[in-house]
């Protein structure tokens, strides 16, 4: 017999359900559905594969900070993390500005979409900064422009190879046109650091757009991204639209990309930290060689 009856008909106690319901609450979050191959996944196993699918090596997103545990030797310092945003425009669109940036620093524990740090990639001391997608989509307001630059502004000075990691919807249009100014900041910034012969590298992810893609993101002495990740400046639906064509298959991913010199080089995330010290030691020391003689 039953202990006592639920309103919706369902019993608890001996002979009820509360078992599956039990069942579910443990594994609920274990599991994860691969967007490109459909398969489940156990999520430790994902975690363990740097969060690239081990079936398909579909590369999963992830935040910055896990970014730079995976790029940088253990020891590294985050830098320049004091500026927040001030919604200078009060914008409004279905929801406050200031309440989407509150949320946004709960969720991530950031102040804004990009996190800088100094430390070791291999033997090569290095300045990296690391765009926050789930930060209101990694979007490049004020702050973010203003981080980026004290990085390349930083590298400058301490002549450290700079490493930007890309990951954005592109500009933040609740701050108008001062988000649209920090794409000519950033580039006069890297415009100064290439005359300072420093070399500068961007590793693009999924997805870098709009005015990153139309600023930073392309500048670098090498522009490396990771596989299957969406590059481009307007959306492919937003193309498709205003060209009324069907566009080719692969549009706007890496490997097409890379295709077409847009790339110099499109590396798997295993491979990507060695990668970059290969790189580094091609870049760096015919540099300090020439400055030696």
């Amino acid at each position: 017999m039953s202990w006592f009856k639920r309103e919706n008909g369902e019993f608890d106690g001996p002979g009820g359900n509360d078992g599956d319901a039990e069942k579910s609450v443990r594994t609920e979050g274990l599991w994860v559905k691969c967007p490109g191959c459909r398969q489940t996944i156990w999520k430790a196993d994902l975690e363990a594969n740097m969060n690239v699918c081990p079936k398909c090596q579909y590369h999963f997103k992830i935040g910055a900070k896990q970014r730079l545990d995976l790029l940088l030797e253990p020891g590294y310092e985050v830098v320049d993390g004091g500026l927040c945003s001030t919604d200078p425009l009060n914008f409004t669109d279905i929801k406050p500005y200031k309440q989407r940036l509150r949320k946004a620093q709960q969720d991530t524990g950031l102040n804004d979409a990009i996190v800088n740090a100094v430390g070791q990639i291999g033997s090569h001391a290095v300045v990296v900064s690391a765009m926050e997608y789930g930060f209101i989509g990694g979007s490049m307001g004020a702050v973010v422009g203003e981080t980026i630059a004290r990085a390349v502004d930083r590298a400058r000075l301490d002549k450290k190879p700079l490493i930007v990691v890309a990951a954005s919807g592109g500009a933040r249009m609740m701050e108008g046109v001062a988000s649209l100014m920090q794409m000519a900041k950033i580039s006069t910034a890297l415009a100064q650091l290439d005359d300072a012969r420093v070399p500068y590298i961007c590793v693009l992810t999924d997805p870098t757009t709009g005015g990153v893609t139309a600023s930073f993101a392309m500048l670098g002495d090498l522009n490396i991204a990771e596989p299957g990740a969406l590059i481009g400046f307007a959306g492919p639906r937003v193309i498709e639209q205003t060209i009324r064509q069907k566009l080719p298959e692969g549009f706007q991913r890496s490997e097409f990309l890379l295709e077409k010199g847009f790339l110099d080089a499109v590396v798997h995330r295993h491979q990507l930290k060695s990668y970059l010290i290969r790189a580094l030691e091609f870049m760096v020391v015919p540099k300090l060689a020439e400055s030696a003689g």
